[in-house]
C-alpha cells in the first residue's frame, strides 16, 4: 500500500508571524481522513518570521522534534533547557508528565523555518527531558542517517516511542534502499527539493506512506532533504 499526501492539499495556517503547513490534522485545521499515520501525529512545517515567536506553553505526553532546515530557533523549557537549535540539529523534548516551553527566531532579517513532529509515546507520565545533537552533511550525504531511535542507537538522539527517523541528503545520481520490516509502516517526508520514492515522484512538502512494501527506493533526488519514519501500527 502506498498513500501520497501532496504539499498543496495539507492544512495551512497563516498568523502574520507565523506561516504552517499541517501533514495531519492541528489545532483548527480538522480532516478525519488525516489524523496521523501510525503513531506518527504531527508534522507542521512552520517560518517564524524574524523577532517573533512562540510564547510559553505546555506539552503533554508526547515525543516532540524539531529539525530545523533555516535560520535558528532559539528553546527555553520549564526544566532548565535553553539552547538555540540550527540547520543540522534535531532535538527532542520528552513532554510526559507535564513541560512548558517558548521557541523564538531571535534573528532581525532571517525567517526559521523548520519542521515540528509529534510521536506518541510508549507510556504517559514519563519524566519530562530533553536531548540535541548536531548532524553533518557528510552524515546524511547520499544515504539515510538514523537521527532519532529508541535507546538513542548509533548516536541518535532518543525517542521514547516505538519509532526512528532517519535523514538524508540526494542529488543526482545518489539512491538509498532501505529494507522495510514487516508489520510496521513507513512515512517519507521530502523536507526539500525533489525525489523519487519507490517509482513516485515528490516535491518539497510531499509525503508517502508505506504499509506491506518490502523496501523503500530514494533515487533522482534534485537537492532533496528527505526524513524516513519507521512506525508501529
Amino acid at each position: 500500500m502506498m498513500m501520497i499526501r501532496r504539499s498543496a492539499d495539507r492544512g495551512h495556517a497563516d498568523h502574520g508571524w507565523l506561516k504552517s503547513f499541517h501533514t495531519f490534522s492541528f489545532a483548527e485545521y480538522h480532516d478525519p481522513r488525516h489524523m496521523g499515520f501510525g503513531n506518527l501525529r504531527v508534522i507542521n512545517e512552520d517560518r517564524i518570521a524574524p523577532g517573533t515567536g512562540f510564547g510559553t506553553h505546555g506539552h503533554r505526553d508526547m515525543e516532540i522534534v524539531s529539525y530545523v532546515l533555516d535560520g535558528a530557533l532559539a528553546h527555553q523549557d520549564s526544566i532548565g533547557n535553553g539552547a538555540a537549535i540550527l540547520p543540522g540539529e534535531v532535538q527532542r523534548m520528552t513532554a510526559g508528565s507535564g513541560v512548558r516551553h517558548s521557541e523564538f527566531n531571535h534573528a532581525k532579517d532571517a525567517t526559521t523555518h523548520f519542521l515540528q513532529i509529534w510521536i506518541l509515546p510508549d507510556h504517559g507520565g514519563l519524566p519530562p527531558g530533553y536531548e540535541q545533537k548536531a548532524f553533518s552533511e557528510a552524515d546524511k550525504r547520499g544515504k539515510l542517517r538514523l537521527v532519532a531511535a529508541p535507546g538513542g542507537v548509533d548516536g541518535a538522539v532518543t525517542l521514547n516511542a516505538d519509532a526512528s527517523i532517519r535523514a538524508g541528503l540526494f542529488d543526482g545520481d545518489e539512491t538509498a534502499t532501505l529494507a522495510l520490516p514487516a508489520g510496521r509502516k513507513t512515512w517519507v517526508h521530502v523536507a526539500r527539493g525533489s525525489i523519487t520514492a519507490n517509482g513516485q515522484a515528490l516535491q518539497a512538502g510531499d509525503a508517502i506512506g508505506l504499509e506491506g512494501e518490502p523496501q523503500l527506493v530514494l533515487e533522482k533526488g534534485t537537492a532533496a532533504e528527505v526524513l524516513v519514519f519507521d512506525l508501529a501500527k
